[in-house]
């Protein structure tokens, strides 16, 4: 191949993936978050999820983006594993989508499309208009990128070297392996598809190899979502193991079926002069044979999940000694494209962590008053470990905000980070006033420090009205300026308890009813208490911001 050729395959090539991108970018930004929210709100009904599984993929043109979000719901616990099985056939089907469009062939109005697209950009600035305007470019540019590989590759069909190395791939071992590995590497099965049609329409290969090489591309796919299922819960890698399922068991049956049956003759007939077509075709029929064959039996894919990937025993709650994140997709190794598509899974994991954060720190507060009351002081070297826990969830939690803030495109979106960038911090100081309160308790039982019985009632009073405050934070309706509301009377009423109860601590001073050691203790104490209160009306406030932003 020239060198000229060479930039022509290249630069078509760098067209047609950042064309797919700029599409499937503006369709995810006009589909918006209540596309996305939809697979939150599933039935188990199983034709609806097949369905809503195809509809959210065709509408941003990946699969994987959809089987990330399933992995994150299903890691939250939003999504049950038998859920997961119909939003994945049904991604399987969406995903045909974008071969049918490349199968068009509109190369001769691409330029058009590509110059009104960009036009709309440019020039409208309403936000929807632009986002319409992305898709146009997009494709336009898709359609560009193609005809400058198939051209560029046309003279390779015409090199009996490369034709006999191409002939190859006619082995369905070579061919399905080719067809994996590609797409494992960029991570996008419409890509491949789409340059696997590329070159297929320059005539260098025909749909006897191609077919293979597809079967491969549609387990490669699979990669992203084994990515994101690193680091999760059982069943969000067992939501992994079934993607692959699928995908390797319709690989094997239509593996058998074209060797021993005329199948792809078949589909040769039904679009004989249109090669991209046949692969188009081939594909959209792959997912949704695949899908009916499994459709009945869909229910057996968990449990045979389950018995292929075991518990390792450990229980997912709290292990003081090990800190890690549970809730928390690892997306390092996967692109941040893909990503953006799925930052409402993200949103969700974030959530699930800081309200596992947030137990642990009004466990840590409950202990602390326990400590107090019942000079318990045994759970005092729990409570630091525990504390310890929160500081490292604190900083897990903000630098994963801070990392998906950077690909969050809405505005409500945003909102709801930073608000939960900010409950992390209220979270966190939360615990380290249950830690002083628990310090203080120590310190009286060393020193067998007494207070007089009316600073004992006062100190139970306040804490049996912090204890309040914190049954609210657990049980959070979805009435949110009601509970506002209780949340701030507590809050206020902890404030004017110690105003009330310092000017008592002073009048105790002055009748020398108190000691000079317990009456600092007493003052501290009561600024901590005071300070839960601030913190929790604080979590309430961004909770309602977060409410306001849905």
């Amino acid at each position: 191949m020239s060198f000229t050729r060479l930039m022509g395959l290249l630069g078509g090539l760098a067209l047609f993936l950042y064309g797919m991108q700029m599409m499937s970018t503006g369709l995810e930004a006009a589909a918006g978050n209540r596309m996305k929210g939809i697979l939150e709100k599933l039935t188990s009904n199983r034709f609806l999820g097949v369905l809503v599984g195809a509809l959210i993929t065709a509408v941003i043109q990946s699969s994987s983006a959809t089987t990330v979000m399933v992995v994150g719901f299903v890691n939250s616990g939003i999504m049950t594993l038998t859920q997961a099985v119909w939003i994945i056939m049904g991604a399987n089907i969406g995903t045909t989508i974008t071969g049918q469009l490349i199968a068009l062939d509109a190369g001769a109005i691409a330029p058009l499309l590509a110059f009104v697209g960009v036009a709309i950009v440019v020039f409208i600035k309403n936000e929807k208009a632009k986002n319409a305007g992305q898709i146009l470019a997009g494709l336009g540019i898709l359609f560009i990128g193609m005809d400058m590989m198939g051209n560029a590759m046309k003279p390779l069909a015409e090199s009996p070297s490369f034709v006999n190395i191409l002939t190859k791939f006619e082995n369905p071992i070579l061919g399905i392996l080719t067809g994996t590995v590609f797409t494992a590497i960029i991570q996008s099965s419409s890509a491949s598809v789409g340059i696997l049609q590329a070159l297929a329409k320059s005539g260098a290969i025909g749909l006897n190899s191609a077919a293979f090489i597809l079967f491969g591309q549609n387990i490669g796919t699979c990669i992203t979502a084994l990515l994101a299922s690193v680091g999760t819960n059982v069943n969000a890698r067992r939501t992994t193991l079934i993607h692959i399922m699928f995908n390797v068991f319709g690989t094997v049956i239509f593996t058998i079926i074209c060797l021993v049956t005329p199948f792809l003759n078949i589909i040769t007939n039904i679009s004989p002069y249109n090669v991209t077509s046949q692969i188009a075709n081939l594909h959209t029929i792959f997912n949704i044979v695949t899908t009916i064959l499994l459709l009945p039996i869909g229910s057996y894919l968990p449990k045979l999940a389950t018995m292929l990937m075991k518990d390792n025993g450990k229980d997912d709650n709290e292990v003081l000694d090990e800190m890690k994140t549970m809730y928390l997709i690892d997306f390092k190794h996967i692109d941040k494209e893909k990503l953006a598509t799925s930052s409402l899974v993200c949103i969700e994991s974030i959530k699930k962590e800081v309200t596992r954060m947030l137990e642990l720190a009004k466990l840590n507060v409950s202990e602390s008053l326990s400590i107090f009351a019942n000079h318990d002081l045994k759970k005092y070297n729990v409570i630091e470990k525990r504390e310890d826990y929160v500081d490292y969830l604190n900083r897990e939690i903000s630098k994963y905000i801070t990392s998906v803030i950077s690909f969050e495109k809405s505005k409500a979106g945003s909102q709801v980070l930073n608000s939960m960038f900010s409950i992390t911090s209220n979270i966190e100081r939360l615990s380290d006033h249950a830690v002083n309160i628990a310090g203080y308790s120590k310190m009286i039982a060393e020193k067998q420090i007494v207070f007089s019985e009316a600073a004992s009632l006062e100190l139970k009073e306040m804490q049996e009205t912090c204890e309040k405050l914190f049954e609210l934070l657990e049980d959070i309706p979805e009435d949110y300026i009601t509970w506002h509301k209780l949340v701030a009377f507590f809050e206020q009423k902890i404030d004017d308890m110690t105003i009330q109860f310092r000017n008592n601590m002073y009048d105790r001073i002055q009748k020398n009813i108190c000691s000079d050691e317990g009456s600092i203790l007493f003052s501290e104490m009561l600024t901590d208490f005071e300070r839960i209160g601030d913190h929790a009306l604080n979590i309430a406030d961004e909770m309602v911001k977060i409410s306001l932003a849905a």
